[in-house]
């Protein structure tokens, strides 16, 4: 019930790429409205969500919950009754700001709920809600639309969340614990502060690599900049003054935690870009459907889903040893796709190509989970929501930027040629780009064990004296 939130919410975000050009068809709507119908829910998803987690601290994570679910799925109906592109690009902006209300209180109530035996079993859990999201967005969009069901066409890929939707939100309000919840006062200008300065770096990141980075992209995330400062001179000043900011400052001096964050950003950067340009080759370049490529995700998708249960077990016992085993194995993977793809002369073929993906697949149901489980290791209950959200919202900047980056490298690899040769060949470069991002994620993880470490002396040296 708690997970169904994630899931929805992970679904909804990969869906739409499914069913754009049918979208598109049905209600006339041009490049620049199916942009935003795709990427408008991103944006608008990530910039909500600190205020999100915020807003469950102060006033209960189930409460919030609730409402979020309530209002996605009440979202999630105005979308499957669009009569026009504009209503619903509306409804989809509306989709990703209510998703922003639910998603952060899963992660806040496992980690005040939760006793730390049972807090890595349930973010294994949550790890593979999130993974098969993610690729049931792919298959079950796929063949929803295949089907069309009742003859709502692409329209039920949104209408399928209300029989979830409203059972999970009658259910957590008798079932969940009461959890969060201070009644200190909202601080509104933080809240639009971050939010407007999330949006200046999304909008663009979002867009922009479809648009062909015209110049109000690079104003955008400029503005970004001086927005962001000034908004962290808010949130120092009220502080200051004995206030409760949006943001809370104090999660910066946990290193753990700012080591996690990071950590997250760069697997997140990989993944995101990973499944990205991947889709690409399938499609364009191997000449699958999208039904089909949804399909050839999907062993990749249950290995994810086995490594990231038994991931949590193994870490009771081995630590972070099992993510650093997830990166050598994800690291195989790509090892496997560039070496193959970068010296093919022919079609690579797929065999080969879900070598990689399984091994790939495996190796990162290893490492989320064990990342977010290090970085809200250090978190205490009162803070739980905001620094839930914060993950969150770093997962969701990274995943943007990773598209943007290894789209740009693919295109410009793609340049060469339109042939499967040629799409291998621009996968195999940017399996050279992840692969950077991987042992970045392999170094991070090894300070945080060197830091966890030192911790543990040290509190072993003050129980001595």
């Amino acid at each position: 019930m708690l997970l169904s939130a994630l899931f929805m919410a992970q679904y909804d975000f990969f869906v739409v790429n499914v069913a754009a050009p049918s979208i598109g068809h049905d209600l006339h709507a041009g490049p620049v409205a199916l942009e935003l119908v795709v990427g408008g829910y991103g944006f608008a998803y990530a910039a909500g969500m600190i205020t999100g987690g915020r807003l469950g601290d102060l006033f209960g994570h189930r409460r919030i919950f609730v409402v979020g679910m309530a209002a996605f799925t009440t979202a999630s109906l105005l979308c499957g009754m669009a009569p026009t592109p504009g209503t619903l690009v509306a409804a989809r902006l509306l989709q990703g700001l209510t998703g922003a209300l639910m998603v952060p209180q899963v992660l806040a109530v496992v980690t005040a709920a939760f006793p730390e035996e049972g807090r890595a079993r349930a973010l294994g859990w949550y790890g593979v809600a999130a993974g098969l999201g993610s690729i049931a967005g792919q298959v079950l969009g796929g063949l929803l639309l295949q089907a069309d069901v009742f003859g709502l066409g692409w329209r039920v890929i949104f209408l399928v969340n209300l029989p979830v939707g409203v059972p999970a939100a009658i259910l957590a309000w008798r079932l969940l614990p009461r959890t969060g919840g201070d009644a200190a006062k909202l601080d509104p200008l933080g809240a639009a502060g971050v939010a407007l300065a999330l949006g200046l770096l999304l909008a663009p990141l979002t867009l922009g690599q479809q648009e062909g980075w015209p110049v109000w992209t690079w104003i955008s995330m400029a503005s970004a900049i001086p927005m962001a400062a000034l908004t962290l001179w808010w949130q120092r000043t009220l502080t200051a003054r004995g206030g409760r900011p949006v943001l809370d400052l104090s999660l910066f001096r946990v290193p753990s935690y700012v080591a996690g964050v990071v950590a997250i950003a760069a697997f997140m950067a990989y993944f995101v870009g990973f499944m990205f340009t991947l889709a690409l080759l399938l499609q364009a370049g191997l000449g699958l459907t999208a039904f089909q490529a949804g399909l050839a995700f999907a062993p990749m998708g249950v290995l994810y889903s086995a490594t990231s249960l038994g991931g949590s077990k193994l870490a009771a016992r081995h630590g972070t040893l099992v993510p650093l085993a997830g990166c050598a194995l994800s690291g195989a993977g790509l090892i496997v796709l560039a070496a193959r793809l970068l010296t093919a002369s022919a079609d690579p073929g797929l065999p080969c190509v879900m070598t990689g993906m399984v091994l790939v697949g495996a190796g990162n149901g290893l490492i989320l989970p064990q990342l977010i489980r290090l970085a809200l290791t250090r978190v205490n209950a009162e803070r739980a929501g905001v620094g839930s959200a914060v993950l969150t919202t770093a997962q969701q900047f990274a995943g943007a930027a990773g598209v943007a980056v290894s789209g740009a490298v693919f295109f410009a690899v793609l340049d060469t040629g339109s042939t499967a040769t040629a799409h291998g060949r621009a996968m195999g470069w940017v399996s050279v780009l992840f692969l950077v991002l991987v042992a970045l994620t392999t170094a991070l993880v090894a300070f945080n064990a060197r830091l966890a470490a030192r911790i543990a002396d040290l509190g072993q040296s003050g129980g001595g004296r």
